[in-house]
This record gives C-alpha cells, sequence and structure tokens, in this order.
C-alpha cells in the first residue's frame, strides 16, 4: 500500500508533534503530500446549554490558531517541503473527516491525549471519533509515558 496524502491533525500538543514526525517519516518513504489541520471550532458538548449570552473571542482565537499553524509548517517544511497546512473553523472530529474526504486523504495520523474518565466524558475522544468513522486508515500515535498533561 502506498499513501499519497497524508493528513496530519493537530492542536499544537506533543502528541501532536510526535505524530507529525512520524507522518513525516511515511510521507518520506511514499513521497507523499501532507496536510496539517487545525481545527479551531469548539465541540458541541463543551458549550453549556446555559451559555446563550456567551460570546467567545472567535477572530483572535482564529488569529492565534493560524499564526501556530503556520509557525508548526514552517518548521516541518524545513525538514519536508511537501507540506501545507489548512485552518477549519468546524469540530474537530467532523474537521478532520471534511479535510480528509475533500483532501484525497488516503491515511490519518493523529495524536492521542489518553484522557481518562470525567475529563473524556467530558471532552470526548476526538481521536475515537475519527477511528470509528473514518472509511481510511488511522494510525494514532499517544503521548510519551512521563508526560503528565
Amino acid at each position: 500500500m502506498t499513501f499519497k496524502n497524508i493528513l496530519v491533525p493537530t492542536d499544537f500538543g506533543e502528541a501532536d508533534a510526535r505524530a507529525l514526525d512520524m507522518a513525516i517519516a511515511i510521507a518520506a518513504k511514499f513521497e507523499s503530500h501532507l496536510t496539517l489541520l487545525h481545527a479551531n471550532g469548539i465541540p458541541s458538548s463543551a458549550v453549556s446549554a446555559y451559555a446563550d449570552g456567551l460570546v467567545l473571542p472567535t477572530e483572535d482565537m482564529e488569529e492565534l490558531a493560524r499564526k501556530d499553524l503556520q509557525a508548526v509548517v514552517a518548521g516541518a517544511k524545513a525538514r519536508y517541503p511537501s507540506i501545507e497546512g489548512v485552518l477549519a473553523s468546524e469540530e474537530p472530529f467532523q474537521a478532520i473527516l471534511d479535510v480528509a474526504k475533500s483532501r484525497d486523504a488516503d491515511l490519518i495520523v493523529m495524536g492521542t491525549h489518553g484522557r481518562r474518565g470525567l475529563a473524556r466524558a467530558l471532552i470526548g475522544s476526538v481521536a475515537e471519533k475519527v477511528v470509528r468513522l473514518s472509511p481510511i486508515p488511522v494510525l494514532t500515535v499517544g503521548r510519551r509515558e512521563n508526560d503528565k498533561r
């Protein structure tokens, strides 16, 4: 099996940096194109039904995400030139599935946070949803064991 287009979702955490390293190694072997995706949409599960008057600084959040994404892409380009960044404003798991389809990805390489218990119940697992719903292979990369975040 060869991989022409690899999608790498990121929230700029350590596990995602490790996933990008793995994706670059795979891409170099197959001469693949990499798409680094950051979805800055707020998961509906994180917004309370009582938050009608809640105002979020979405423009500021998007600008910060754009700058962070550009920095990661620039650093990755130094190691692997066939990479581009995409910023999406929808719920992360849906953005990953949508961008994978629109970019004709044949592999998703993503980091996992390894949340357990209440944090997982409240926030959910983006990686779990992607693994369950993706029609293409998903390679998950966990954080280092000594990372306590």
